[in-house]
């Protein structure tokens, strides 16, 4: 569950970057100074359309490494009554998510800016209908949550947490209380900042938290870990109160070409990442949220968390060699 957004990618320059204070490599939602950035980037820059939001990346990422049967990832979000909205469910379909919006018309379908320079990617989320998804209006509705119940695994990014604490609560505690996974990702340092009492109030109830070395940092400032060493950070994040005893929290924190950091059980491991030959690299928009989906496509499965991890990896890969959140037909995983 999370927000679905048609994600708007360019090569942009320094000087698209400054104009509208961006950061290199950042994510933030859009307010009034961004406005004109939409317009200017489409104009200015050859740009492609591709259907984003990292939930939905991270679902269409573990079909993909699935393949066989269709359908295994179920995605609520909100779309708007419009072009762009048709396209979502169209681009959905073809990557054969089970996809159930809650459409409305009162805004339109989200957007996100992806602003590439070099390897660097700047993400403008401008939400708008992702913004509108109501816990009554669609995840209480019977079809909607028997879709719920059937699921064994659950993902949601933190960037929903700026959306309905309340839908993500309803679902986090039916995982706990049936001991089925729920998953979520802090995505971005501004959720771990200016969302902290909504984040906190969710992590009770994560069974596998996944992260980037900058949100794990963000984190750990926030939660006053006095540490900067990212496998401390891992473990203190395990150590959090939790509600479902049966299963210790499992962290995943990505640290791009670095090594990956696993904390499970009372051990903190480490996992390197093939190095990749930069000018292979054509935009790492996409690569946190693949890593997800490769993972989950092999936790689904009941694999181990290093086999896990090693989907992660080539998932993150493959999507590197592309632009946006795209991918080959199929994966040539072993």
């Amino acid at each position: 569950m999370g927000n679905p957004l048609l994600d708007i990618c360019a090569v942009v320059d320094k000087d698209f970057l400054d104009k509208y204070a961006l950061k290199p490599n950042d994510q933030i939602l859009a307010d009034d100074s961004h406005k004109a950035l939409f317009e200017e980037l489409a104009k200015k820059f050859n740009v492609e359309y591709h259907a984003g939001g990292a939930t939905q990346n991270s679902i269409k990422i573990a079909q993909w490494m699935i393949q066989e049967p269709h359908n295994v990832g179920t995605f609520f979000g909100c779309i708007g009554k419009d072009k762009f909205g048709q396209i979502l469910k169209q681009k959905a379909e073809e990557a054969h998510i089970d996809a159930h919006y809650y459409e409305q018309d009162e805004e339109p379908t989200g957007t996100c800016a992806a602003c590439i320079t070099g390897d660097n990617r700047s993400l403008v989320a401008h939400l708008a209908a992702a913004n509108c998804y109501k816990k009554e209006k669609h995840l209480d509705l019977e079809e909607n949550w028997m879709l719920v119940e059937k699921a064994k695994v659950y993902y949601i990014a933190g960037f929903f947490l700026t959306v309905s604490l309340e839908s993500i609560l309803k679902v986090a505690k039916h995982a706990s209380e049936n001991n089925k996974l729920f998953c979520l990702n802090l995505s971005a340092p501004f959720i771990c900042q200016f969302f902290k009492d909504n984040l906190m109030q969710v992590m009770p109830y994560v069974d596998l938290l996944f992260g980037n070395e900058t949100e794990a940092s963000a984190f750990a400032k926030e939660q006053d870990f006095e540490t900067k060493d990212i496998k401390e950070i891992a473990k203190k994040t395990q150590a959090l109160p939790k509600v479902n005893k049966k299963r210790q929290r499992i962290v995943v924190f990505t640290q791009g070409n670095d090594d990956t950091v696993l904390a499970s059980g009372d051990k903190t491991e480490t996992f390197p990442v093939e190095k990749v030959d930069p000018k292979d690299i054509v935009d790492t928009n996409g690569a946190g949220d693949a890593f997800v989906g490769g993972f989950l496509s092999e936790l689904v499965q009941e694999k181990s968390l290093d086999l896990c991890v090693r989907a992660g990896h080539y998932a993150g890969h493959v999507i590197i060699k592309q632009s946006g959140c795209t991918f080959p037909e199929k994966p040539d995983y072993k």
